[in-house]
């Protein structure tokens, strides 16, 4: 039997890919923004940010680890980084978009959320793509977004 085509809304890889330049998008509408505009900015990125890292650690890094080489040293280096990186967001939204350090603490954070992304994109996905079919792949990524369509819904009802 044919393994299905994904398509790249579909396949884990390329959907992930695609967050991590809606992210990278999102940190310059941030810097360029000012007043209740970066305030709003910031919290659509500080949200993308917990969902993807969430779809990440709950979908993606369990499979990681036990289908690419060296799966636990490099599941547990992003982990780390995604730690240090969330650290540095709570205090960010704590303090607030009007904070007199807040565009330094965004360079920081945009430096960290970038170099995280391309590790990522080096070491772990393409061990993973090359180590998954297309349907296994398929059912990551349709897993991410309901992941992700669930936190949204939870940060929804929060408001």
């Amino acid at each position: 039997m044919a393994t299905p085509q994904t398509s790249d809304d579909d396949d884990v890889i390329d959907l992930l890919l695609a967050q991590h330049a809606r992210i990278r998008d999102l940190f310059d509408e941030v810097e360029q923004a000012s007043g209740t505009r970066r305030a709003e900015t910031f919290a659509r990125l500080a949200q993308l940010l917990a969902v993807h890292e969430s779809a990440e650690e709950e979908i993606v890094h369990p499979h990681a680890r036990a289908a690419i080489d060296g799966g636990d040293g490099i599941v547990d280096d992003r982990l780390a980084e995604e730690a240090d990186a969330k650290r540095l967001l709570a205090e960010m939204d704590k303090n607030g978009p009007d904070a007199a350090d807040f565009m330094e603490r965004l360079t920081l954070l945009r430096d960290a959320v970038t170099a995280h992304a391309r590790s990522e994109e080096r070491y772990e996905f393409p061990q993973l793509r090359a180590r998954t079919t297309e349907d296994e792949r398929r059912k990551f990524g349709l897993a991410v977004q309901a992941s992700e369509e669930s936190a949204r819904h939870l940060a929804d009802s929060d408001d």
